[in-house]
C-alpha cells in the first residue's frame, strides 16, 4: 500500500517551524550543507525481502499480522518504505524464497515503487522440498561431489534469474563448516569451495560482481569454511577482478574491529559491500544502531575516508544493505528505524573534517583527533537528514506517519493475522 502524498505533505507541515529551527541552527555551523545534503539524498539502503516478516528465534516466532504472502506483497512494503524516507530505494531477493512468477510484471511494479533490484542471494544452508541432496554436511565444502554440484548449479540459476530481475550481483553466504573437531578437513573443505565459486564465478555476466560473505560461527560451531574477512578476501583474490568482500556486522567475534577491517578492505580494492545490522553478543540482527551507534559511526568514518581516497562514488560503487530480524517489533517500523541510523552515521561522517584530523594525526595528537572524531559523533544531525529526506519527497517523520496512517492495521485488514513471509 502507499499513503496519499497530500497526507504526507499534511504530517510534514504540522512539524515543519520546529524542524526548520533545528535545521537552520546545525546548517549555520556545519560546512558544505548543500553537498552533504545532496549525497543524503543520493544515498540508498536496499532492504531485504525477508526482513518485511517477523523474524524468528531458534525457540519460537511471533507474527505481527499483515506479512507479505507473495513478492508482489514484499515489493509493494518496501515501496512504501521508500516513499516515507526515500532512501529505501532497492530490494535484495533470496531465491529460492522470492522466484518470480512473472519477471515482466514484477519488474514494472518495481518500477512503480521507484526500486531497482539489488544484489541476489542464493541458499545453500537450507533444504527445500524439491531438492535431491541434502546440505546437512555443507554445500560448496561437501565431500560428495555431486552435492557440490547441485549447490553450483543453484547459484547459477540465481544469477539467471537476477539478470532477468536486472540486477547486477550475487551474494555467496555458506553455512559451511564443522560443530565437531576432526569432523572436517579444513584444507580440503577450503579448496573445494574455492573451486566451487570457481565455476560460478565463470558464469558471471561481465558487468556483475560476486560477494563473498564470512561468519566467524552459527549453524557450524567448530569453524566456518569461510569464517573471517581474510579468507574471504582470499578466495576473491583468487577467484578475480569481479569477486569482493562482504561485510556483515554481526558476523564477526566480540570486540572484532570492524572499521579497520573495512578501511584495508577498501585500500586493497576489495570491499563489495556491507549489510547493516547491530549486535550485543554476535549475530544478534537488531535494529541498526540500537546497540552501538558510536561503532556504527566509525565505521562510516572510516567507509567515507577510504572511498574518498579511491575517487569511489558512496552511493553506487560499494552495496549497501541492512540484514536484521525483527523478533519483538514491527519489522517496517525497524526497517524505518534502521535506515535513519545508517543516514545518522554517514552524515556524521561527511562532517567530519579531515584535513584537520590529518593534521592531527602527523603532530601524534591523540587528544584532538578524539576530539575531532567524537564532537563530530556528538552533533545532531537529526534535522540534515530529515531535511535531506523531505527535498527528495518524503516524510519529515517516517514512523509517525506509518503510525498515524494506521498502516500495519490496513495491512492486518487486507493480508490476514496468521500470514507469514516466504522463507520465514
Amino acid at each position: 500500500m502507499l499513503i496519499e502524498k497530500y497526507k504526507i505533505d499534511e504530517f510534514n507541515q504540522n512539524g515543519w517551524d520546529e524542524h526548520q529551527r533545528r535545521f537552520e541552527f546545525i546548517a549555520s555551523s556545519a560546512k558544505n550543507v548543500e553537498e552533504v545534503l545532496q549525497k543524503l539524498i543520493d544515498f540508498q539502503i536496499a532492504i531485504p525481502s525477508w526482513a518485511l516478516g517477523t523474524g524468528g528465534t531458534r525457540f519460537g516466532r511471533f507474527s505481527g499480522g499483515g506479512e507479505p504472502r507473495s513478492l508482489e506483497e514484499k515489493i509493494e512494503d518496501v515501496g512504501l518504505l521508500h516513499q516515507l524516507n526515500q532512501s529505501s530505494g532497492g530490494i535484495s531477493l533470496h531465491i529460492p524464497w522470492d522466484i518470480p512468477g512473472n519477471v515482466a510484471s514484477i519488474k514494472a511494479l518495481a518500477a512503480q515503487h521507484g526500486l531497482r533490484f539489488d544484489a541476489v542471494n542464493s541458499n545453500t544452508f537450507q533444504d527445500q522440498p524439491d531438492q535431491q541432496h541434502t546440505y546437512k554436511f555443507g554445500s560448496l565444502q561437501n565431500v560428495d561431489k555431486a552435492i557440490r554440484k547441485q549447490a553450483i548449479e543453484h547459484n547459477i540459476e540465481v544469477i539467471k534469474q537476477g539478470i532477468e530481475l536486472g540486477s547486477d550481483a550475487l551474494t555467496v553466504w555458506l553455512a559451511d563448516g564443522s560443530s565437531f573437531p576432526g569432523q572436517l578437513n579444513f584444507r580440503k573443505a577450503f579448496q573445494n569451495v574455492l573451486e566451487s565459486l570457481e565455476e560460478i564465478y565463470a558464469a558471471l555476466p561481465e558487468n556483475w560482481k560476486m560477494l563473498v560473505e564470512y561468519k566467524a560461527y552459527e549453524p557450524n560451531f567448530y569453524s566456518t569454511t569461510i569464517a573471517d574477512w581474510g579468507q574471504s578476501l582470499l578466495l576473491a583474490n583468487k577467484l578475480g577482478p569481479k569477486a569482493f568482500t562482504l561485510v556483515d556486522f554481526g558476523h564477526h567475534l566480540p570486540n572484532a574491529n570492524i572499521e579497520q577491517i573495512v578501511s584495508l578492505l577498501l585500500m586493497e580494492g576489495k570491499l563489495g559491500g556491507f549489510h547493516f545490522n547491530d549486535s550485543k553478543y554476535g549475530d544478534d540482527d537488531l535494529t541498526v544502531g540500537s546497540i552501538d551507534p558510536y561503532k556504527l559511526f566509525l565505521i562510516f568514518n572510516e567507509l567515507v575516508e577510504g572511498m574518498d581516497a579511491r575517487g569511489m562514488n558512496h552511493a553506487t560503487d560499494l552495496g549497501w544493505m541492512i540484514d536484521a530480524s525483527h523478533n519483538v517489533k514491527d519489522p517496517l517500523e525497524d526497517l524505518l528505524q534502521s535506515v535513519e541510523a545508517i543516514q545518522i552515521a554517514y552524515a556524521q561522517a561527511l562532517l567530519v573534517d579531515t584535513k584537520e584530523l590529518e593534521a592531527a594525526r602527523m603532530e601524534n595528537d591523540v587528544v584532538k583527533a578524539q576530539e575531532i572524531i567524537q564532537g563530530v559523533y556528538r552533533t545532531d544531525v537529526r534535522p540534515l537528514v530529515a531535511e535531506a529526506r523531505i527535498r527528495a519527497g518524503g516524510a519529515l517523520n517516517p514512523i509517525q506517519v506509518f503510525r498515524q496512517a494506521k498502516v500495519r492495521e490496513t495491512l492486518i485488514n487486507r493480508r490476514g493475522l496468521k500470514t507469514v513471509a516466504t522463507g520465514l
